[in-house]
């Protein structure tokens, strides 16, 4: 079945045609007037919905709207926001934006605050629909240019779905002329140690014309690091460590990922940085063809993650974090004796706000040394990576 015959409806951003009544659908809905008035001023409320009910199409919402409330997000929990590598793009190509995944709403958001700020064209972005725990969500989403990854889905129908998938982000890229974001993985690395999954290689290649790395090359994969000085959620994921040291089979509650959400949409997370870094297509030429798509796969997620280690911004936070975790003073000149008090002492407050009962001197040595292990990670990855290649 051709690209053309496909029907998106299930899983690509709402037209414009239908923008409208999907947005008089979404404020009258309960669930979303709950949250707008949990966000903002009670008094303002009708004004927005006022204006809300006049925009008729996505761009527009978008720069009257997701704009200024991301303008403000980032005034009030980012010490910044910064984009380097603009030099890479070329306002004639679109792009699959495949980035490390720090923050499950924030990521592609700052990062189209990043291009609406420069006058640069918004991408579409994928989304999980483990996330639209709400049909008030999904609507939101939608309308704001996401489209939607099934997941938790038999293997038959995983399979249909991803070709599908595959299939609507060529569409988008050849067709539409819309750029992407992607995570590099389902779901955030834990321990933010950034690897791409062989399988949404695999499924990015899906879709398109020609050999594996042909499909690859017409969709034009620009990897882009993000880093993040503080992570608001890195006390609940060292919470998630202990759980599941005590329990393996400890799975988090509905509950734990919309309060996490919450968490890294208000909280404090320092400066944020996006390098964005040249497009992997002459080195997929340099690749060549490989005889199974698992080593295809494989060489091609190790060059994304190349891109993404070598371009990480490293702050004094993670310095700090790979001296104690290793007990060497090998970059203390990156960092001030004050910088590293007032980091020891931001993990031990981050570490009071977990909520377990009768944690022992043993587990709360543990779950510092997770916290380590979180922050040093991406510069022990930038490091291995510049000093030894691919490996």
């Amino acid at each position: 079945m051709s690209v053309q015959q496909l029907d998106f409806s299930d899983i690509a951003p709402y037209d414009d045609e239908c923008f409208h009544q999907k947005m008089e659908t979404l404020v009258k809905d309960p669930g979303f007037l709950h949250a707008v008035y949990y966000t903002m001023p009670k008094d303002d409320v009708p004004a927005l919905i006022e204006d809300l009910l006049k925009i008729d199409n996505k761009y527009d919402f978008q720069h009257q709207v997701m704009f200024p409330f991301l303008e403000m997000l980032a005034k009030t929990t980012t010490a910044g926001i910064s984009l380097g590598g603009v030099k890479y793009y070329n306002p004639a190509l679109n792009y699959v934006f495949i980035t490390n995944h720090r923050d499950i709403v924030l990521d592609a958001s700052f990062l189209n605050l990043a291009f609406m700020r420069r006058g640069m064209p918004t991408s579409e972005v994928a989304i999980g629909n483990n996330l639209l725990v709400f049909d008030w969500i999904t609507d939101l989403v939608r309308l704001n240019k996401s489209f939607i990854v099934k997941r938790n889905t038999g293997l038959r129908e995983g399979l249909l779905a991803a070709k599908k998938l595959s299939a609507y982000i060529h569409h988008a890229i050849l067709d539409k002329h819309e750029s992407v974001w992607i995570a590099q993985r389902e779901g955030r690395a834990k321990d933010s140690s950034d690897h791409t999954q062989e399988s949404l290689v695999k499924m990015l290649a899906l879709g398109g014309e020609g050999s594996f790395m042909e499909k690859l090359e017409e969709i034009n994969l620009m990897p882009v690091s993000i880093s993040y000085e503080f992570d608001p959620n890195d006390y609940l994921k060292v919470k998630e460590f202990l759980m599941k040291r005590r329990n393996p089979n400890f799975k988090k509650s509905q509950r734990d990922d919309l309060f996490s959400m919450e968490t890294g949409l208000l909280q404090f997370k320092g400066h944020v940085h996006f390098q964005l870094t040249p497009r992997i297509n002459p080195k997929l030429d340099q690749l060549g063809e490989f005889p199974d798509v698992n080593t295809a796969a494989k060489y091609v997620g190790c060059l994304i993650d190349q891109a993404i280690h070598r371009s990480y911004e490293i702050f004094p936070i993670n310095y700090i974090a790979f001296d104690m975790l290793h007990h060497t003073e090998r970059f203390s000149k990156k960092y001030t004796p004050e910088q590293r008090v007032e980091t020891e002492n931001y993990f031990n407050n981050q570490l009071n706000k977990i909520d377990i009962e009768d944690v022992t001197p043993d587990e709360r040595e543990f779950m510092l040394e997770m916290m380590l292990v979180m922050y040093a990670n991406p510069l022990k990855n930038k490091l291995k990576t510049i000093l030894g290649g691919m490996e």
